[in-house]
């Protein structure tokens, strides 16, 4: 058999004899039926085989296929809303191509970490399946957006001689004999080529060494980072705000069912409209030690309290579900929300105890100190839109942010913070074309001067006030997901400690 159609098109083929290629997603054989549901990559299809004389060769095996076996399946297309994927297929014909024994992840629940050691076979599950179709369209979107303003793309390099960021986080490599670092970013790279092409942008994995494991961090991950001449700090963050509002309805236009089927609250992302909220470091203490955070973290406490009393009384009922259930589907069900309501108990726990932490914090936060994860969730969660903070400590910035004419002890960059908690995605800056500025913070960062003399020489030669941003793209999928956990946004996460598949 060869393949005629593919599941997503086969709305174009009502009527018609098709042949899908795929692989079987689940099998639930009822008497003198067997119901297949088969996915191709493109989507789910369920196909129906009844027994009779034209399946007499092929309805035993149809029976005993177990997931994930490959086959080709003939049938007719028949439009059915009920049905998965809004089709199905009353089968003609089927030929298996590779039966499947013992696949390692079944329907019931698993544990996060046995999945992740399975990456290879977890992307066939749906979820993951959605999220990475997600992303592809994610990094289309991205690109998309600078292609058709104007931005020409740069490719940076993955090894670099100096720091782009903290020297803290460098991940050492030995060069011919020479150390040299995987790149924090590609900046430094796309700020010479602003210069010859006036807007640009790079876009490739970054890699940071932080010893972190929590859900925010990856020690590799994709970045796009756009560069822009003759702009100033106000510029840049009128270009991230278009930029974010843009790739945001991409995705909702694009994706709305998907978000829906991962649980994701469209309402949320439909709220992600100009204009963002423009905030000052300055400010930000107010909004830290003020009644409104407090308030927010004591009704977390409440919630999330009630919440856990809420699943121990679901877990009572399940338990009298399965020692009730007269079918084994039924009992795997119970299982499978057993589980499922004991995990998210944990979590509201470790939430819980972590809220009184988070609320010293707040009530305690020092004018001059960066910010922390645990305060930028709290002023996300303040605001129904993206927030961006700018003018930052120059202390806790990076030595290329230009300073604050007004006051050098800051700097004109912002962070850009999502909705609903989800932190930071956006860091850029306007970038310092002074010479001698420049060199001072070099000079008062301890950076070699001899490293950065290419660098200085864009304010050596023609120099012109220029800035942009760095977008993490997984934190941005983790965004617009909904997701816990940035590690389910790319396809094989490296984290501390994470390197297998």
């Amino acid at each position: 058999m060869k393949a005629t159609a593919q599941i997503s098109n086969l709305k174009d083929h009502v009527g018609k004899e098709v042949t899908l290629a795929g692989w079987v997603y689940k099998n639930r054989p009822s008497g003198k039926l067997v119901f297949l549901v088969v996915r191709d990559g493109t989507g789910l299809c369920q196909c129906v085989i009844e027994k009779g004389e034209d399946s007499e060769g092929f309805f035993q095996d149809a029976k005993h296929l177990s997931q994930e076996a490959s086959l080709f399946v003939r049938g007719i297309v028949n439009a059915d809303e009920r049905s998965v994927g809004g089709h199905e297929l009353r089968v003609t014909g089927m030929e298996i191509v590779h039966a499947s024994t013992d696949y390692p992840i079944t329907p019931k629940q698993h544990g996060v970490d046995f999945l992740f050691a399975k990456r290879h076979l977890w992307f066939r599950s749906r979820r993951q399946y959605l999220i990475l179709r997600l992303r592809h369209t994610l990094v289309d979107a991205i690109r998309s957006y600078f292609n058709t303003n104007g931005f020409t793309c740069i490719d940076t390099p993955i090894f670099a001689p100096s720091a782009g960021e903290g020297a803290q986080t460098l991940f050492e490599v030995d060069y011919f004999g020479d150390p040299v670092y995987l790149a924090q970013t590609g900046q430094l790279y796309v700020e010479s080529a602003c210069m010859a092409h006036g807007k640009v942008y790079c876009f490739g994995p970054t890699f940071r060494a932080e010893k972190s494991k929590t859900r925010r961090h990856l020690t590799e991950f994709w970045m796009v980072e756009p560069e822009i001449a003759f702009a100033s700090l106000s510029d840049v963050v009128d270009v991230a705000e278009d930029f974010v509002c843009n790739i945001v309805s991409r995705m909702l236009n694009d994706h709305r069912a998907d978000l829906e089927e991962l649980g994701r609250d469209i309402a949320e992302l439909e709220k992600i409209q100009k204009p963002f909220y423009r905030i000052r470091y300055a400010d930000v203490a107010d909004l830290l030690r003020g009644p409104k955070a407090k308030q927010l973290l004591e009704d977390d406490l409440t919630q999330k309290a009630a919440r856990i009393g809420e699943l121990e009384k679901t877990l009572v009922e399940l338990e009298q579900q399965s020692a009730n259930a007269k079918k084994q589907w039924q009992k795997d069900k119970a299982a499978q929300d057993t589980v499922k309501a004991r995990e998210e108990i944990s979590e509201l726990q470790e939430q819980i105890k972590n809220i009184p932490h988070h609320m010293e914090l707040a009530a305690n936060f020092k004018m001059g100190s960066d910010l922390g994860g645990s305060d930028e969730t709290i002023i996300s969660r303040l605001h129904d839109r993206p927030v961006f903070i700018t003018h930052y400590p120059a202390k806790v910035k990076a030595f290329y942010m230009r300073q604050d004419r007004e006051n050098p002890e800051y700097v004109e960059n912002f962070d850009m913070l999502a909705t609903e908690g989800f932190g930071e995605v956006i860091g850029g800056s306007a970038r310092e074309e002074d010479y001698d500025r420049l060199l001072a913070r070099l000079t008062e960062e301890k950076l070699p001067q001899e490293d950065y003399e290419w660098y200085l020489d864009l304010r050596r030669y023609g120099s012109v006030p220029h800035g942009g941003f760095g977008l993490g793209l997984e934190r941005t999928l983790s965004w617009i997901c909904g997701l816990r956990h940035i590690r389910e946004t790319i396809p094989y996460p490296r984290m501390m400690g994470t390197m297998y598949p």
